[in-house]
Order: structure tokens, then C-alpha cells, then sequence
């Protein structure tokens, strides 16, 4: 199953498992209780519940919907229809580091081909995307909303703007290595907004 599919049928997932007991412990059922408490329904909490379920678990195998739909008092497919529909909820196993790549028309005509490219061909990437160590996914996906700062990538939760091969390897070399990286996005200090009075 390749990561630039659209869609993700259930009969693909049930191969797919997580490690350990797919139960929420006693202090997250108490954080989402919280989450829940700030919503004027238990549907409305389905994204940040999610996120909690993908940042303990790594990604959202069909265990795991299920859980998150059992929680809020769903039924498993209306938390589906919210985890598929959003690319950053993983429907699949990816390495330590997802890098979700931009390849539409800002970050294209600043050069994202040529730095997606590069990023291939350093981690040696296999058809779905995957370094031979495991430790790296690209995915090229749509619009990130940094189209003033193109190309740019997310990696994880980060962002990281105005990419050139050079910061693309500086980036990349550090997180192989588990070394501290660099500060994802210090090109925000350079736009400024002055208010017209």
C-alpha cells in the first residue's frame, strides 16, 4: 500500500498492528475527559483524540479507530470518515521521522521537485517511501499553508521553510545521526506585518 494513495479500504488495515494493548491508561482517559469537557459534543473532540492516539501508538491502525470511536461514544466508521480524510493522521506504519513534502504550485515553482528529489536519493527511499533503516518516510502531499516560504517540508510536528539542498542535508544529517536539530523555522523573523493606522 503506497503512502500517495487517496483512500485506505479496512480490509487493508487488518494486516496492519500495533504493538501492546490498544487500552487508554487511567491518566489519558483523565486527559481526554478534559479534551471532551472543552467540546459542546463528544464528536467534535474526534481530532484531538486522535492525536492523542497517534502520538502514543505512532499511527491509527483499525485497534485503534475503534478505541477512539468506543471513547467519544462513536461508531467506528464516523471516526474513520475524520481519519482518512486528513493526511496527518497516518493510516500505516512510518518511520521515526514522517517528512511530509509540499508539491503543489507555490512550493512546485520554487523548486520542491528538484528538493523532494534529493531527499530520495539521499536516504536511498524504496517505492512507499521508506529509508532502508526505517527511520525516514516521505510522503509528498498538498498545500502545508507556507506557500510564502517555499519549498518546505514537515517533519513530525515541525516545519521547515525556504529548503535548499544544503538545509535539506544539515536537517537530514542531524536527525539520522539523533543529534539536536536546527531551529525548524527561524525564516518566521524575517516577515514582518506593520498595521496600517
Amino acid at each position: 500500500m503506497s503512502h500517495d494513495q487517496k483512500s485506505i479500504h479496512l480490509r487493508d488495515m487488518h494486516g496492519l498492528t500495533v504493538r501492546g494493548p490498544v487500552e487508554w491508561t487511567e491518566e489519558e482517559k483523565a486527559e481526554i475527559a478534559a479534551i471532551v469537557a472543552k467540546y459542546p459534543t463528544q464528536r467534535s473532540a474526534i481530532m484531538p483524540v486522535l492525536w492523542k492516539a497517534q502520538r502514543k501508538w505512532g499511527w491509527l491502525q483499525f485497534e485503534v479507530l475503534k478505541l477512539v470511536a468506543a471513547t467519544l461514544s462513536l461508531k467506528p466508521s464516523e471516526v474513520m470518515e475524520v481519519a482518512t480524510f486528513y493526511t496527518m493522521f497516518k493510516k500505516e506504519p512510518t518511520g521515526k521521522y514522517l517528512i511530509q513534502a509540499c508539491h503543489t504550485l507555490s512550493c512546485a515553482l520554487l523548486g520542491a521537485d528538484r528538493v523532494i528529489r534529493h531527499i530520495e536519493t539521499k536516504l536511498q527511499l524504496d517505492e512507499h517511501g521508506n529509508s532502508p533503516d526505517g527511520k525516514f518516510t516521505l510522503m509528498r502531499v498538498e498545500c502545508l499553508a507556507a506557500c510564502g516560504s517555499g519549498p518546505m517540508m514537515q517533519i513530525n510536528d515541525d516545519f521547515y521553510e525556504l529548503l535548499t539542498e544544503q538545509k535539506v542535508d544539515e536537517i537530514l544529517d542531524a536527525m539520522a545521526a539523533d543529534r539536536p536539530l536546527p531551529v525548524p523555522r527561524p525564516e518566521v523573523d524575517q516577515w514582518t506585518y506593520t498595521p496600517v493606522s
